[in-house]
């Protein structure tokens, strides 16, 4: 099992140190982001995309750091949006999309392949155009070639992970402007507080046995991690954590949303990394999650790695569509008997639950509690959260 150092992470210079490209202080910066985005998509004339008409319909193209604003966006839509939405990530571009589309091609850096070249076939094609990214960029200049609107993000966040709100944000606004979403800038403010009093509650110098991120991050790093949301909101959140885990710690994590997903992760009690199943006659493991105190390292080995299940929960909150509130009484049934399975079986489990408010405030909430969870598991693992050598390895034999 992975070594962490408790006192490092309750050490702001510690963190400061080995966090050479500022990852902690880039998710601090989440609501300003937000206000920022809402000033430079005003002023690139967000209110024209697509000629401020209800597009036929629209296509999301977004990857790597910046591939949940397709998921975010399809999610919000889903229930009532009057157009259909479809997201890509790599090209062909879709025979269909024409000049009665609207194509949204997201990247932080302007450069990424697949956006770029979806937005310059859907320019080629007439298409209206939205693309997102840093200014005189290539993005930049496709959209201006194809008379699309295009919104400046800011350049000082080291990774696309880290700027998520500056490329989601000018997104969500054209989807509410055309109708396809409810989300506006009042929303947005609003969501823009959510995710400053999560970077107050997550902050560096609040200390591991009071910071939630903190306390997380300790559990899950001795866990074989299984990131679950209990409903399709939270399900982009768990995507999300578990590609967190993966880049940003270097952790391997699955992820699901109920209820698809029930059965194969309660099927993983009975395996190898649970109390109960077949790990539970290994040296070191005593079952019901618990750890055997005398086992001998030197004799037994090291303990078996044991699964962890990190439950993203959304809030209740008040509707007034009973068929609404129904789905939600059932998710959070199912989502009681799968905690409920796992602690029998042996496994930890952690349960985040989203803040009150609009879907989106309550999505932000979970997105920037796993956030920092992933980060400061990167910095007690003794990783810079944003360097990683082997990437950067296979950037040099593919480029």
């Amino acid at each position: 099992m992975p070594h962490l150092d408790e006192a490092f992470l309750d050490s702001a210079e510690a963190l400061e140190s080995l966090d050479s490209r500022g990852s902690l202080r880039a998710l601090a910066t989440a609501g300003a982001q937000v206000r920022r985005a809402i000033l430079a998509s005003r002023e690139a004339g967000i209110e024209r995309v697509a000629g401020g008409d209800r597009p036929r319909s629209v296509l999301v193209a977004s990857l790597g750091g910046s591939a949940v604003v397709c998921d975010v966006l399809d999610v919000l839509a889903e229930p009532g949006s009057p157009v259909p939405l479809t997201t890509r990530r790599e090209a062909p571009l879709p025979g269909w999309i024409g000049p009665l589309d609207l194509v949204i091609a997201v990247s932080q850096s302007g450069r990424a392949a697949g956006p770029l070249a979806l937005a310059a076939e859907a320019a080629r094609r007439g298409a209206s155009l939205l693309t997102v990214g840093t200014p005189d960029s290539p993005l930049a200049d496709v959209s201006a070639r194809g008379r699309g609107v295009h919104v400046d993000i800011a350049v000082d966040v080291p990774t696309s992970r880290a700027a998520l709100w500056s490329m989601l944000t000018p997104v969500l606004l054209a989807a509410d402007g055309l109708g396809l979403i409810d989300c506006s800038e009042a929303v947005l403010e609003r969501v823009a507080d959510r995710l400053d009093e999560r970077a107050e509650e997550c902050r560096p110098s609040s200390e591991s046995f009071v910071n939630p991120a903190k306390i997380l991050a300790l559990g899950v790093a001795e866990t074989v991690p299984v990131v679950l949301g209990d409903g399709a909101l939270t399900g982009v959140a768990a995507s999300r954590a578990a590609a967190m885990l993966a880049r940003t710690a270097r952790m391997p994590a699955t992820h699901g949303a109920l209820p698809d997903a029930a059965s194969q992760v309660v099927a993983c009690f009975d395996g190898p990394f649970s109390g109960s199943g077949a790990g539970a006659g290994r040296p070191g493991v005593v079952g019901a999650g618990e750890r055997d105190i005398f086992a001998d390292p030197f004799l037994d080995g090291p303990p078996a790695p044991q699964l962890g299940l990190l439950m993203l929960r959304d809030t209740p909150g008040a509707t007034l569509d009973p068929v609404v509130a129904e789905g939600r009484r059932d998710a959070a049934r199912l989502a009681e008997a799968v905690t409920e399975s796992a602690r029998d079986a042996g496994v930890r489990v952690w349960e985040v639950e989203a803040a009150e408010g609009h879907p989106i405030e309550r999505l932000a909430s979970l997105i920037a509690m796993t956030d920092y969870l992933a980060t400061y598991l990167a910095l007690a693992l003794g990783l810079d959260p944003a360097v990683s050598p082997h990437v950067a390895d296979l950037r040099d034999r593919t480029s």
